[in-house]
């Protein structure tokens, strides 16, 4: 991939840093060389990044032509966004205190270079932000009334890089450009590039490390480079086609965000952000179950003024859920009414609803793996050892958390149970989804519905194989070639 540095004037580039080519806005812009180049990221320093100004339109048309700029039209949307110190995230602002509590005088501008800053005390901090809002040259500015805040944040052209920090700010490009220009090793140049969100210290992710290298391997094979990124990542999403969510997704939590982001960018994202807020909420699922006529356990919404009150039909035990509960966390069985109530009142300290249902004994869940409105997969996920779950977190040992697995051939489930599981999927969107079901003689009922289900190497491939990620990947390739050709994917 070539790098590009843009400039108003090739003047305005000071820096001699090996492999970059620097050429001056116009050029960018309306030679059929840089119009034609398919593979390019392009950082633009223009001087000016206002609407509709040459800097405005290098970020926008670079977008246009399938190249990564940074900063995308997006920072920049958000740079000029007056509530921005509001996106700032409780971290970033423990760190900003940290780095600012030696500062007595007010305001404080701290000037970022290519994710440095001049005092090594600042460091992370102009990193984080970077990281956040990555544009090459950024200033903060900080504001001090009781505590510090976030006043402003722009990006700056080069020409305005004081001729005290010149040496630094030389020492910081070539650093950087140093990381991101690598030799290419692979003898199919990739197509595309794919971002992995995953974390090591997510004890719920629906895939391990050997899982993640798998998926990397296949997209590699499929002529797409995969590289996996992290919470502090979210400002590189412009630097992607795609992106594949698989760490453990919540509405209140950076995967949300991350999505969000990537979709309001046109990339590719799986999951969406619109199947994570129909998945992770129970109320809302068993609400679009009733109404959609799904067949459900018996399901009852409890809120602080009626879960006293008599549930016509409830019997015990029952099954008493928080709305965005997942991986068998913050559902419980009530052995009685006493215990409802009380465990009810503990649950209402964080959500105003909670949902009830039947208990529903069974030796195993099924689960039903979809992607792309396709059959993926299929599992009979037996209880845990003596626990009434699937999961039971009460243990540590592997052994003793989890029950076994089957992993069928889907053309083996039985049809009535495959078709509910399409049907809800098909309620969601086209994303990758785990519907998990139980069979009752030949009744079936759909438990939930899950945007991020797991996938885990020696568990969910154990029937396809290493075909499980190719199919993944695939779906990423189709849906990125389609989305440049301009053609809409359902």
């Amino acid at each position: 991939m070539e790098t590009i540095v843009v400039v108003t004037h090739t003047k305005d580039w000071p820096l001699n840093v090996p492999g970059v080519c620097v050429v001056d806005a116009r050029t960018y812009l309306t030679n059929a060389q840089f119009i034609a180049l398919r593979r390019a990221k392009v950082y633009n320093l223009c001087r000016q990044y206002r609407y509709q100004s040459l800097g405005y339109y290098v970020s926008l048309l670079a977008e246009a032509r399938g190249h990564k700029p940074i900063p995308s039209v997006m920072t920049l949307q958000d740079l000029r966004t007056p509530t921005i110190a509001r996106t700032i995230s409780d971290e970033i602002e423990a760190m900003m205190r940290r780095s600012l509590e030696s500062i007595r005088t007010s305001p404080f501008v701290l000037s970022i270079y290519f994710g440095k800053n001049l005092a090594q005390r600042h460091a992370r901090l102009a990193n984080a932000f970077f990281r956040l809002f990555p544009a090459p040259l950024l200033r903060a500015t900080f504001v001090r009334h009781e505590k510090w805040e976030l006043q402003s944040l722009s990006a700056f052209p080069a020409s305005d890089i004081p001729d005290d920090h010149y040496d630094f700010v030389i020492t910081a490009a070539k650093d950087y450009f140093r990381r991101q220009i690598r030799p290419v090793k692979r003898m199919i140049p990739p197509r595309f590039d794919l971002a992995i969100l995953w974390s090591a210290d997510d004890l719920t992710a629906p895939s391990g490390k050997q899982t993640i290298d798998h998926f990397i391997h296949a997209a590699e094979k499929m002529a797409m480079s995969a590289e996996i990124i992290g919470q502090d990542d979210y400002g590189r999403l412009a630097e992607f086609d795609g992106l594949f969510i698989r760490t453990t997704t919540a509405v209140n939590h950076y995967t949300y965000r991350f999505s969000r982001r990537a979709a309001a960018d046109g990339i590719v994202v799986i999951d969406d952000p619109v199947s994570i807020l129909r998945c992770t909420n129970k109320v809302y699922l068993a609400e679009l179950f009733e109404r959609k006529g799904i067949p459900q356990p018996k399901t009852w919404i409890i809120h602080k003024d009626n879960y006293r009150e008599p549930i016509f039909g409830l019997s015990f035990p029952c099954i008493i859920k928080k709305p965005d509960s997942s991986s068998s966390l913050g559902v419980f069985k009530a052995e009685d009414l006493e215990s409802l109530h009380g465990i009810a009142q503990q649950m209402f300290t964080n959500s105003e609803l909670l949902i009830v249902q039947e208990y529903m004994p069974t030796e195993f869940d099924w689960r039903i793996g979809v992607l792309d409105r396709r059959p993926f997969f299929a599992a009979k996920y037996f209880m845990a050892p003596r626990h009434w779950q699937i999961i039971n977190n009460n243990k540590k040992t592997f052994s003793q958390r989890y029950g076994d697995s089957i992993i069928i051939p889907v053309e083996e489930v039985p049809s009535t149970g495959l078709k509910c599981a399409l049907r809800v999927a098909e309620l969601i969107g086209d994303g990758l989804y785990g519907v998990d079901l139980k069979q009752m003689g030949k009744k079936w009922y759909v438990i939930e519905i899950n945007d991020n289900p797991n996938i885990d190497h020696g568990v969910e491939n154990r029937h396809l194989g290493d075909e499980i990620y190719r199919r993944m990947m695939g779906v990423f390739i189709r849906r990125i070639e389609a989305k440049k050709n301009g053609i809409l994917v359902s």
